[in-house]
């Protein structure tokens, strides 16, 4: 039995956790530790549920290994990011803590023990407690009020929105029950409103997985029947500890502080606006944290991108309240701390953590930097503007691209007077939310539509390709358009699921083999295979005949195909040992994909290869695979193969018994692919590239076997061009280009200066029309076809040979382009004009600007219809102005 608190406010964040787990583990649970936040499921960039580890197990994927089990899960979701620091209970991290029965105890069980783990052992007053229940689901409405005693006006029946648990259009699903807490009890029963957050907060949910829905919306019984459940830490925390929200419970306050401290700021005696900004950083900092932690690093794709998100909007609202240059990784050091006993990893990953934490925030400084420049200049553009607004669109994209908050783009532009398109921003940023929300926040349960309504009634396909390149297959399923049907022709696209099959699927980075389905008078051009579950599909073209449920088939894979592909696989193991040998011993593979024709392969590096170092890597693999180093593939348990030095890959999820790849004093990896049996089948390695493609991960592009020389072949007939073209040998190519670029940058400079005393000469004859202002004389003119900079020279001479005055003189040097320049005598300054600002102003007119000092100054634009516009509004201020 867990121990109960003495006392509500008295028990932290930790010791609710470990209640919670104790209490289920005291009644059969096995205690399971917290699942990476990558999850196995490719569907889901995140684990966003306590139950997404268990999804196989729901699904009738895999066996469970225990008949009950209990979880405390860190879980990350960015759909309600914006609420976030705004509400009281939305995080971007949070801790679920569940309970979940595989086909053992079902609503009565899990209903008792719920009730009394909140009464009896959290001490919650059960008259505080509100039950709700979906509508239809009269057996849980039965045992709240007849067994667990709570009067039936206190069950609120739900509609299916809010009580009725649904993984997707198709798969498991059931009814759920939730908990609620009543802050303001005195307020009575007469009008009870679960929605009002203000006073209810709803913190155990009970899912009763019971139905298996199908693709026409009807709901069977499953033949297990599943609990799955989850209990909000935070929530818990919120109410046991007696605080106005989540954030300042102990499990997130002490971030929100470390924040606080170095902006010189008291949280509690802090405003509103403020105390948002800190709960925003203090809830960040947790989740990147952890994603980190768990492999993750920032990038412009995928969960990549959601780290870089945070991190950029931890970085904005540190300058909202006053913090400058780089903070996070101090700040991150309390999230360490908090977490460092539930979830060890956060500690022993401190290093990585807080280099990645440097790395991002530093360049979002610099962005930050460039962010500011862009809205000085959209300040300057609206502000000419009839409606004196900032669009929502220039708004959003200073928000994304710049992280410049909504707020600070209004109040800089209130001090210019223009106002911003709010509505705008928000149907810029609710198009973002949707399109987030759709693309990374479901759980989708299904396998795929028709093959889950067939898989109680097929077989999984049998891996044979391991030793087998064909083999005598059964026709198991077959699919068109992802929709079951018995039979395809000639002519026809499908998708062909065998019973045993000598064809991978893609997986690891590896594409799918390529090759042939053929039989009496039929046969299908297989192009691509993928794993499905447990079922390999086979994508194909009927070439000729007709295929049906049930026939018999030789599936012959494509030999060529599979062995260059083997090569590059064995190649990016032999590439990563040589990246770990020679540059750093802590590199490890952030990505990799292996085609017939390339393998590309991603790392976690801080910093680029230098050329010297690439060409050892190469080399290195070059002298492996002419050592023809024997190659040794065992299936064992997965410790066993750590302990011997096996490389697994970061965040990877591996089964109790592994595959293991051992080129023995070379390379050691956990690996399901197809590989060479020697390194000498390999022949040869080339890398074409290493570049960076995200902060800190690089990404080095090679070819190996035949490739190696197909991309020979190109380069010499490129090679071989060159040389006729410029009647040079190989080896001479490379001098001849450099005279060449020599030659060229020589003859632009002499053409510069052409340009420059042509618009001298054609400046002359300005001389005669200038026009007298009292004492001084003005020269305002276009010179047709003049660069910029020899308008510069023409206006320095004319101004030196008109002694006191002004000149102004425009050109279009090329479509779409004008320049203008302005050059002022002492006497004109002595007026209170100043080049830099009276050019600036007139470029405006042409769609441009520009500045410079006050006797010299140079300006641009974009629309050269305005330009003798904008030379006879210059004129006109000049004669107006000097006297």
């Amino acid at each position: 039995m867990a121990k109960s608190p003495t006392s509500s406010t008295t028990m932290t964040g930790a010791e609710i956790r470990q209640t919670f787990l104790e209490f289920y583990a005291a009644r059969g649970h096995a205690i399971k530790l917290s699942a990476s936040l990558v999850p196995e499921d490719p569907t889901v960039l995140l684990t966003i549920a306590g139950m997404l580890p268990f999804k196989p197990i729901f699904l009738g994927q895999r066996p469970a290994d225990v008949d009950r089990a209990t979880t405390s899960q860190k879980c990350i979701r960015t759909n309600d990011i914006e609420n976030v620091g705004r509400t009281a209970r939305h995080h971007t991290f949070f801790e679920m803590l569940g309970n979940f029965s595989f086909g053992d105890y079902f609503k009565e069980q899990a209903i008792a023990w719920a009730w009394e783990l909140s009464t009896e052992v959290f001490k919650l007053p059960a008259d505080r407690l509100i039950v709700s229940v979906f509508r239809e689901d009269d057996d849980a409405f039965a045992i709240w009020r007849d067994q667990i005693g709570i009067p039936a006006h206190r069950i609120q029946r739900m509609d299916e929105a809010d009580n009725f648990w649904t993984s997707g259009p198709t798969g498991p699903c059931g009814p759920c029950s939730e908990i609620y807490y009543d802050f303001h009890p005195e307020l009575g029963d007469d009008k009870i409103d679960l929605e009002d957050d203000s006073r209810f907060i709803e913190f155990y949910n009970l899912v009763f997985m019971q139905y298996n829905r199908d693709a026409e919306g009807n709901l069977t019984p499953l033949q297990n029947q599943n609990i799955d459940t989850g209990l909000g830490l935070e929530r818990m925390a919120q109410i046991l500890q007696q605080v106005p929200n989540n954030y300042e419970t102990d499990l997130i306050l002490p971030i929100i502080d470390a924040a606080a401290g170095l902006a010189g700021l008291d949280y509690g005696k802090s405003d509103e606006k403020t105390k948002v900004s800190l709960k925003v950083i203090g809830d960040h900092v947790r989740a990147v944290v952890h994603m980190i932690a768990d492999g993750i690093t920032a990038s412009n794709v995928g969960r990549g991108y959601i780290l870089r998100r945070l991190i950029r909007r931890v970085v904005r609202h540190g300058r909202l309240i006053g913090i400058e240059g780089a903070f996070i990784s101090k700040v991150a050091e309390s999230a360490i701390q908090l977490a460092e006993e539930p979830f060890p990893n956060t500690r022993q990953r401190e290093v990585q953590i807080k280099a990645e934490l440097d790395r991002e925030e530093s360049r979002f400084l610099e962005t930050l930097e460039r962010g500011e420049k862009l809205l000085a200049d959209i300040l300057k553009r609206e502000g000419q503007s009839k409606t004196q607004q900032i669009s929502g669109t220039d708004a959003f994209v200073l928000y994304d691209t710049y992280g410049f908050p909504l707020e600070l783009t209004q109040e800089i532009a209130e001090e210019q007077g223009l106002t911003v398109d709010a509505d705008g921003f928000e149907t810029a940023m609710e198009e973002q939310r949707q399109r987030s929300k759709d693309a990374h926040e479901t759980i989708d349960l299904t396998v795929q539509g028709s093959l889950d309504s067939l898989a109680e009634h097929i077989h999984s396909t049998e891996f044979l390709g391991y030793k087998d390149t064909t083999s005598a297959s059964k026709v198991e399923a077959l699919l068109v358009g992802g929709k079951s049907v018995d039979r395809i022709e000639a002519g026809q696209e499908g998708q062909v699921v065998l019973n045993q099959t000598p064809f991978y699927a893609e997986s690891g980075g590896q594409v799918g083999d390529r090759g042939y389905l053929s039989g009496d008078d039929l046969l299908i051009r297989v192009h691509d295979v993928k794993k499905d579950g447990d079922f390999f599909v086979h994508f194909g073209r009927v070439e000729r005949g007709a295929l049906a449920v049930g026939d018999q088939v030789t599936a012959q894979i494509d030999r060529a195909c599979r062995r260059r592909a083997q090569a590059n696989h064995t190649a990016t193991h032999l590439l990563q040992a040589a990246l770990k040998k020679l540059v750093d011993p802590d590199i490890s593979q952030a990505g990799s994909l292996v085609a017939f024709d390339r393998l590309r392969f991603d790392f976690n590096c801080p910093r680029a290869l230098t050329a010297d170092e690439v060409q050892q890597v190469e080399e290195q693999v070059n002298s492996w695979i002419a050592e023809g180093h024997h190659g040794e593939i065992t299936v064992m348990a997965l410790e066993e193969a750590k302990a011997k030095g096996a490389i697994a890959m970061f965040g990877e999820k591996y089964s109790a018994e592994v595959r293991v790849i051992d080129f023995p004093g070379v390379s050691m990896e956990l690996c399901g692919g197809t590989h060479v049996s020697n390194t000498a089948e390999i022949g040869l390695f080339k890398i074409i590239s290493e570049a960076g493609v995200a902060s800190g991960t690089r990404r080095i592009e090679a070819v190996a076997g035949p490739a190696v020389l197909e991309y020979l072949n190109v380069r010499d007939a490129v090679v071989r061009d060159l040389s006729d073209r410029f009647k040079a040998k190989p080896e001479e190519l490379s001098d001849r280009v450099t005279t060449l670029q020599t030659d060229l940058k020589t003859a632009q400079k002499e053409l510069e200066a052409l340009k420059s005393e042509l618009a001298v000469l054609k400046s002359d004859q300005l001389l005669a029309n200038a026009e007298a202002v009292g004492s001084l004389k003005v020269i305002v003119a276009e010179l047709e076809g003049v660069s910029a900079e020899a308008l510069k020279t023409a206006a320095e001479r004319l101004l030196q040979k008109l002694g006191a005055g002004a000149v102004v003189l425009g050109s279009v040097p090329e479509p779409e382009k004008v320049s203008l320049v302005a050059a002022f005598s002492p006497e004109v300054i002595e007026q209170k004009l100043q080049a830099g600002k009276f050019i600036g102003g007139i470029a405006k007119l042409t769609g441009g600007g520009g500045g410079g000092r006050p006797n010299l100054a140079q300006a641009g634009g974009r629309d050269a219809s305005k330009l003798p516009e904008a030379l006879a509004s210059a004129k006109a201020q000049l004669l107006e102005t000097l006297v």
